[in-house]
């Protein structure tokens, strides 16, 4: 049966890069003489982009000995890879369909819209870690934009939430949003840690309290529970800003992009690089042997689910400075769509196994996804089919690699 080694796969990874890397300048340099500008659009950029990848791929596996990567048969490396295969699929049939996908404004509006969901995922993925789950998470992103929302409108608006509030500075309501949100994680994190209580029904549990407890908020007078707007435009750039703008040529790149490119790699320091990391790795592994090991089970609980209602908080604050607005059912079944990003990205529902690069891959799968069917006008109902299918398909797929090991 055919292997997938290390040197094949650094053969295959290189080889694919210099081939898309060729491919990718010879169209970039033809389309114009050829009359493919609006056949291919961004086409050659985007070969260009995958094969520097790939040649980088290939390159750093080639300083790896070789007993460094596993060997796995070709059948087990489609299986691992099935979701991500059947999405480059997906995407080469859109553009096909509809070829004004390939344009680097697209890609850089599913990025965009990955941004918060992004970081919402890396805040959820904690829990599922240690074998756990939060379905709070939504309701709390819903919290903290109310929060800051009420907080940040101009003083001219006619229908303030608070008419007597002065400016106060934009970090501020934005502090307090995200305090908000870390209370009612370190309640997740105390009916988890102190009674044993199953992550799925105390989070249950705290995702009522939080919808109830946002509601009563927003419908305090004078508000009574319209939708919240006139934000601030200091708040609004929070969310809307865009980087290196040049005009129709370059929409720029949304603010929202690097901000969750460097919530990513703080994520990716605590798991790998600190003590609380390797602790988190070790709880949802096997819980008896972390505490025969020493590990203080309730102080790291405690600890993730307040570092995950953080994160929840933040993706709140974005969300509302995106929309530049907010109403209590912000955030409603987000939750759902984090947990399925992370499975889908090889985060085990067993606990134990996951990393910043597969959730990164998970949220950006879902995004092209759902980005695609409506840019070619799939229903909204068949695009629930096409979601659900890829979270069970994922789910079965982690349930086997498991039951291997």
């Amino acid at each position: 049966m055919a292997e997938i080694t290390t040197s094949k796969s650094k053969r295959l990874f290189t080889t694919a890069g210099i081939i898309f890397l060729v491919l990718g300048i010879a169209l970039y340099f033809l389309k114009a003489p050829m009359g493919l500008n609006r056949k291919i659009y961004d086409l050659p950029i985007f070969l260009i982009i995958i094969g520097v990848c790939f040649a980088l791929k290939g390159f750093m596996s080639a300083n790896k000995p070789n007993n460094e990567l596993e060997r796995v048969s070709f059948g087990e490396f489609l299986t691992n890879n099935a979701i991500l295969l059947a999405m480059l699929v997906l995407v080469v049939v859109i553009c096909i369909l509809q070829p004004r996908f390939m344009q680097i404004r697209v890609a850089l509006d599913i990025l965009t819209q990955s941004s918060t969901k992004l970081i919402m995922a890396l805040g959820i993925c904690f829990t599922l870690l240690i074998a756990g789950t939060d379905l709070s998470a939504g309701r709390m992103v819903g919290l903290a934009a109310v929060v800051s929302a009420s907080m940040l409108q101009t003083a001219t608006y006619a229908n303030r939430f608070f008419p007597d509030l002065p400016q106060v500075q934009l970090w501020m309501p934005i502090v307090i949003a995200i305090i908000a949100c870390m209370v009612f994680g370190a309640l997740n994190g105390f009916l988890v840690a102190k009674y044993d209580m199953h992550p799925f029904i105390a989070t249950l549990a705290v995702q009522v309290i939080i919808y109830g407890a946002c509601s009563l908020y927003f419908d305090m007078p004078p508000n009574n529970s319209q939708p919240i707007g006139g934000i601030r435009p200091d708040f609004a750039q929070l969310g809307q800003m865009r980087l290196f703008s040049m005009g129709r040529d370059f929409p720029g790149i949304s603010i929202l992009i690097p901000i969750a490119a460097v919530i990513c790699v703080i994520i990716w320091f605590i798991l790998n690089k600190t003590v609380f990391g390797k602790n988190v790795y070790a709880i949802g592994g096997n819980r008896e042997a972390a505490v025969v090991a020493g590990i203080s089970v309730f102080k790291n609980i405690m600890a993730i689910f307040i570092l995950a209602s953080c994160l929840y908080g933040i993706a709140g604050v974005l969300e509302a400075a995106r929309t530049a607005g907010a109403t209590n059912n912000y955030g409603n079944g987000y939750e759902l769509d984090a947990i399925a990003a992370c499975v889908v990205g090889g985060v085990s529902l067993n606990g134990g196994i996951g990393k910043v690069s597969g959730i990164i891959m998970g949220v950006l799968i879902f995004t092209i996804i759902q980005y695609g069917l409506q840019f070619i006008n799939v229903s909204p109902m068949w695009q629930q089919v096409i979601k659900g299918v890829i979270i069970a398909v994922a789910v079965a797929i982690d349930l086997t690699k498991y039951r291997r090991k």
